[in-house]
């Protein structure tokens, strides 16, 4: 058996290493964008710049935009008291405030938590969660969803998005440069380094968003072991999970950017594991039996 104490701080470990990673590879695509167009400290400026600007703009508007983008209505105790009841009890459990709560009326089982901080927080599920779900199950559901806010998952993601967001920038930005107005370092005895940096900052993007995925994927894992420390019952969520592994109904509602926010992927099954935004299921379920 492995503690479930030990696991959330694996999982914390592991996340913090990858976005650490992220930001140096960050770090080497500037260089190397400064060093092919001779841009200095310029280039910096305006990457954070533009940085600044985005997570703004994404930390204040962008739960909003995830609730709207999927069609998500915000519902009462009297609309939904067994939901309701849930969503409290795990909140005091999970010891942070409560959450609105919002429902998506589609028959594909799935749930997600947008916010950008624990009392500005809200849980969405769909109605065809609601109709497979036992209670147990619901709650384990819920308190990952609990666990994704109280780990400030969503705002550890933003940075990460917004790091492999700038890489992707930053290497389209050189490259029209380039394509334009050519490299400003024309002396043969600098030819080799220019060539090096123009590959890293074309192979660069490549490598943020596998980092990006995989900083996902860890912060899933961790969101399932904190659920079985808020329940204490690790076969409540692997049952879900489980369940949700064998739905076949698309989401209509989830799109490319609001993926990764779901319990399990809307677009399981298109890609393979090294390219998803969650971990296997059936991996997720193993290390929550063996808690």
């Amino acid at each position: 058996m492995v503690s479930i104490f030990d696991t959330i701080e694996s999982n914390k470990r592991n996340s913090m290493v990858l976005l650490v990673f992220s930001f140096f590879l960050f770090l080497g695509v500037a260089w190397s964008a400064s060093y092919v167009l001779s841009l200095g400290e310029f280039g910096f400026i305006i990457l954070g710049g533009v940085g600044i600007i985005y997570i703004l703009f994404a930390y204040f508007a962008g739960d909003r935009l995830v609730l709207s983008m999927s069609g998500a209505k915000e519902v009462t105790r009297e609309e939904q008291p067994f939901l309701y009841n849930i969503v409290e009890g795990m909140a005091l459990a999970a010891a942070i405030p409560m959450p609105k709560i919002y429902v998506i009326e589609s028959d594909a089982p799935n749930a997600f938590a947008t916010g950008k901080d624990p009392k500005n927080a809200s849980i969405a599920v769909t109605t065809g969660l609601l109709k497979i779900m036992k209670r147990e199950e619901l709650e384990g559901v819920v308190a990952h969803e609990m666990s994704h806010i109280g780990n400030l998952d969503i705002r550890f993601m933003l940075y990460a998005v917004v790091i492999v967001g700038a890489i992707a920038l930053l290497g389209d930005l050189v490259g029209r440069m380039i394509f334009f107005g050519g490299s400003r370092r024309d002396s043969k005895g600098s030819g080799a380094l220019v060539i090096i940096a123009l590959v890293f900052m074309i192979l660069a993007p490549i490598f943020a968003e596998l980092v990006r995925l995989a900083i996902s994927r860890q912060r899933e894992f961790l969101a399932d072991a904190t659920a079985a420390k808020i329940t204490r019952y690790p076969e409540g969520l692997a049952s879900a999970l489980e369940k949700l592994s064998a739905n076949s109904v698309p989401l209509s509602a989830a799109t490319s950017t609001t993926a990764p926010l779901y319990i399990v992927n809307p677009f399981a099954g298109k890609m393979g594991h090294l390219f998803s935004t969650h971990p296997p299921i059936e991996e997720r379920v193993k290390r929550l039996r063996n808690m």
